[in-house]
């Protein structure tokens, strides 16, 4: 067996060798898949000092890491067939967290990681909020229907980033994506533009999105983000745009879509539009709390 080694996260390529992680163990039993983790690191640049990360190693390839959202929340992923690793990434963020209460982000399917935050002094945290994990066939998919005037069609390449990025600002108003972390977005993998849809309005403006992640590998993808812009609501967009990218998904090879809505706690958000879409939950988020 080759040594196991700990270093600490030194860029995009680094990235890549977590993914391949996610992506060998990636089931309906993780609570990430390799979109997220494009999507998270990339989305506004600059912070990375706020994100330390590590990465444990067998010979070439990763088998545990760790991902700290300062001050006090942690992702971690670890191959099931390690258990033992477990501890060594939450003794790894007790001192790397700036805050003496931590969190932790897990399922109920991830029992070796719920061992050991329990052996840890972890215990589930009194939250009402938490991340519906969802899923569908791709088997069957209706077709997108648009009012007339509005198309649907995925991104052409960065010089849809302006308008990419407005529709953006109208869907979520006070968003920090720049043009600069955008264009990192689209540099990682496995960012595709056939997988980045938008409906656009007759005046050009982009009314809803939806990009969609695909794993090759496992034939699953993940919709991250999907939005729609405030002046455009309550027109099927977002159930027209999410319907085109799982069509492109699906030409693409997939199988399966997924999406993380926030749900709980009088928090409506997309999981109605989710649900109209024929999603259904497979896994409830959970968090982990230590006050030590």
């Amino acid at each position: 067996m080759s040594q196991l080694t700990m270093r600490r996260y030194a860029g995009p390529a680094d990235l890549r060798a977590m993914q391949r992680l996610t992506q060998r163990i990636w089931s309906h039993t993780s609570n990430s898949h390799i979109g997220d983790q494009a999507w998270q690191r990339f989305l506004h640049t600059g912070r990375e000092s706020e994100w330390p990360t590590a990465l444990w190693e067998s010979g070439d390839d990763v088998v545990a890491w760790g991902w700290v959202f300062l001050p006090d929340h942690l992702e971690l992923m670890v191959d099931p067939a390690r258990p033992a690793l477990l501890a060594e990434v939450l003794d790894w963020f007790a001192t790397t967290a700036t805050a003496t209460r931590r969190t932790v982000a897990a399922i109920a399917a991830q029992t070796h990681v719920i061992a050991a935050l329990e052996q840890h002094g972890y215990r589930p945290a009194d939250e009402t909020e938490f991340l519906s994990y969802q899923s569908r066939s791709l088997a069957e998919l209706p077709e997108p229907v648009l009012p007339p005037g509005f198309t649907a069609r995925p991104m052409r390449g960065s010089e849809d980033i302006p308008i990419r990025l407005a529709g953006n600002q109208a869907a979520w108003p006070g968003s920090r994506i720049t043009e600069e972390s955008y264009r990192a977005v689209m540099a990682a993998w496995p960012y595709r533009t056939d997988m980045d849809w938008m409906v656009e309005a007759p005046n050009g403006d982009a009314a809803a999105n939806c990009l969609i992640w695909l794993d090759e590998h496992n034939r699953v993808g993940l919709l991250e983000p999907v939005g729609t812009s405030a002046r455009y609501r309550r027109m099927g967009l977002g159930r027209a745009v999410c319907l085109a990218a799982m069509h492109a998904a699906r030409a693409a090879g997939a199988r399966e879509a997924v999406v993380y809505p926030v749900s709980g706690g009088g928090h409506v958000g997309a999981v109605p539009l989710y649900a109209d879409l024929g999603f259904t939950p497979y896994a409830r988020g959970l968090t982990y709390t230590t006050d030590g």
